[in-house]
């Protein structure tokens, strides 16, 4: 069990659960009416703090610089939401709702607290008018009676015996996170494009070439009858221009992301204590002759 001491100690540290995921913050311990000894811890939840969850602390643990409860984190943020009475004060009746919720048999637990003996622990180191500790069966009868239903019940948060106030305020704390904001893709489609590219092309032509009779034509020339009819055919040639295509690679595409750093100013709401001191006219006046100011008294 913590101790009240180990409670306060762990104010505004982180709150874990079961499975060791961090819950939010310790805000507010409630203490027994009856015994002092912590009951309920209040976590603050969300972004900046806004939520606030309860849950049992009599089963929890301190582990290095936080809390551990025996809850699961949404167990826990889906508690009810619960009223606190003036004074910091945990009323029977939200008290019970909160016992629903986590499976906590309220009556059970007020008779268990009040049992005779050691096992008793809201009378447990409970000190009579005369200094004893009440640890018999009429003890404890008698710390039922003077602390009604609030031995395992109804809590309070007791404040400290000193004779100073602890002014506290919220402070905003700024993350981030990442998100998708949009997709690019490579999509690769086909197109048709005209090229022109000018190539030599030959061709033959036919022409008539003469050459006179001389003795070493003779004997060719009058192969032949001497006058007839002949033909004689010469097959000419051309070029033309033939397109074919081949598919070679020509480069390798690809997207890469590239980060850059923008400045966004983000604004929001804290909450701050101020301690104002109600003087007499006498007081005012001795202080304004110190010099002291009226927001150095509200501090």
């Amino acid at each position: 069990m913590i101790t009240e001491q180990q409670a306060r100690s762990m104010l505004h540290h982180p709150v874990h659960d079961a499975e060791d995921s961090k819950i939010g913050k310790a805000d507010h311990v409630f203490l027994s009416d009856a015994t002092g000894k912590p009951e309920w811890v209040s976590i603050k939840t969300g972004w900046f703090g806004t939520s606030e969850s309860f849950v049992p602390i009599r089963d929890a643990r301190v582990v290095d610089d936080h809390i551990q409860v025996p809850y699961l984190k949404d167990k826990v943020k889906d508690a009810p939401l619960v009223t606190v009475e003036d004074g910091g004060h945990l009323s029977e009746r939200e008290e019970r709702r909160l016992c629903r919720h986590y499976g906590i048999a309220w009556d059970e637990a007020w008779r268990a607290a009040n049992q005779p003996g050691e096992g008793g622990w809201a009378h447990a180191g409970r000190q009579t008018a005369a200094g004893t500790t009440a640890g018999t069966a009429a003890g404890a009868a008698a710390g039922r009676t003077a602390a009604g239903r609030t031995a395992a019940g109804r809590t309070g948060a007791r404040r400290g015996e000193d004779d100073a106030m602890t002014r506290s305020e919220e402070q905003m704390r700024v993350g981030v996170e990442r998100y998708e904001s949009g997709h690019a893709k490579l999509h690769k489609y086909v197109v048709t494009e005209e090229q022109q590219q000018t190539v030599p092309v030959r061709h033959e032509e036919a022409r008539i070439e003469r050459e006179p009779i001389t003795e070493a034509n003779r004997d060719a020339a009058l192969a032949g009858e001497p006058i007839s009819e002949a033909e004689h055919e010469v097959t000419l040639h051309a070029e033309r221009p033939v397109v074919h295509t081949e598919a070679v690679p020509v480069e390798r595409v690809r997207l890469v992301t590239e980060e850059h750093v923008d400045e966004q100013t983000v604004s929001g709401q804290v909450r701050k204590e101020r301690i104002e001191a109600e003087l007499s006219a006498e007081d005012q006046q001795r202080l304004r002759g110190k010099g002291i100011r009226g927001e150095d008294r509200r501090r």
